[in-house]
């Protein structure tokens, strides 16, 4: 348990994108009895499972109405969790309380999306506010060290982790992605703005017009956050999609960094490697 987690305090603010991350989140912190407020973002958060939780509706760019609200439920720690397409600046709908910290904010988008994240919880900061990672609010579900599917990784899997944990290391500074694809010591495909589910999809892609010669059952997808990544943020994230994914792009297995990596739906995600007879590997980090 982070030193964080031991601190948090009933009501939590959950700033809740798309996917369904915000609202595992939400039932993780019910469960240790902590109440979760959703602050839902508009055109990302779903709006039928948001009506189980204690929320409000929020436009992206209404910080002024974010921190009125949080204010208003007590809320001290907050997080961001859940999907978001990265706005344009003109796509922002900007209150009074954006408009006073327009240039943090400018600053913020003159980078990738970690350096992005980082600014806006540092503006929430400056105000009171506590930013809160997943390792705070519900470790549970962060991927364990260790093998936790039935297959295992032979040498050749376990030397194409290591390049790929190489790789992400290297690539760190620039903020690029958080996952790449090594294939017999060979780096075939690294994650860019379409995110890990296009990258498995590029794959196997690659694989179909016959440009990865490799035979299917080889080769690994290695995920980690970037080495300066603020973990509060971000973190990357897997689950049975992703297996399936790999499955399809002929992979053996893929090795996440474990206390840093989001497992969602975990005996899903086991269910589809057992099935697809893939390895799951928790690194040390």
């Amino acid at each position: 348990m982070s030193p964080a987690a031991s601190e948090i305090s009933s009501p939590v603010g959950v700033i809740a994108g798309g996917g369904a991350m915000p609202f595992a989140v939400a039932d993780s912190l019910a469960a240790r009895g902590i109440a979760p407020v959703l602050f839902a973002l508009r055109g990302s958060c779903d709006p039928v499972r948001a009506e189980r939780f204690r929320h409000h509706w929020i436009s992206v760019g209404q910080i002024g109405r974010a921190k009125k609200l949080l204010r208003s439920e007590g809320c001290r720690d907050l997080i961001f969790i859940g999907t978001l397409l990265r706005p344009a600046l003109s796509e922002i709908r900007l209150d009074w309380g954006t408009i006073r910290v327009i240039r943090p904010i400018l600053a913020a988008f003159r980078g990738g999306d970690d350096h992005l994240l980082s600014g806006i919880g540092r503006i929430f900061e400056q105000d009171g506010f506590r930013m809160v990672g997943i390792r705070d609010v519900a470790p549970d579900m962060l991927m364990p060290e260790g093998r936790i599917a039935r297959a295992t990784p032979d040498p050749a899997g376990t030397a194409d982790i290591e390049k790929g944990r190489a790789v992400l290391r290297a690539l760190s500074p620039f903020d690029i992605g958080q996952a790449v694809v090594v294939i017999d010591g060979h780096v075939v495909a690294v994650e860019d703005i379409e995110g890990t589910d296009g990258l498995l999809a590029r794959v196997a892609r690659l694989r179909s017009e016959g440009r990865i010669r490799a035979g299917t059952g080889r080769g690994v997808l290695v995920k980690a956050p970037k080495t300066s990544q603020d973990l509060r943020f971000d973190l990357p994230t897997v689950g049975a999609t992703t297996v399936e994914g790999a499955a399809r792009a002929g992979l053996a297995g893929i090795a996440i960094i474990a206390g840093q990596t989001i497992a969602a739906d975990a005996q899903a995600m086991i269910e589809a490697a057992d099935s697809g007879g893939l390895f799951i590997q928790g690194l040390p980090a």
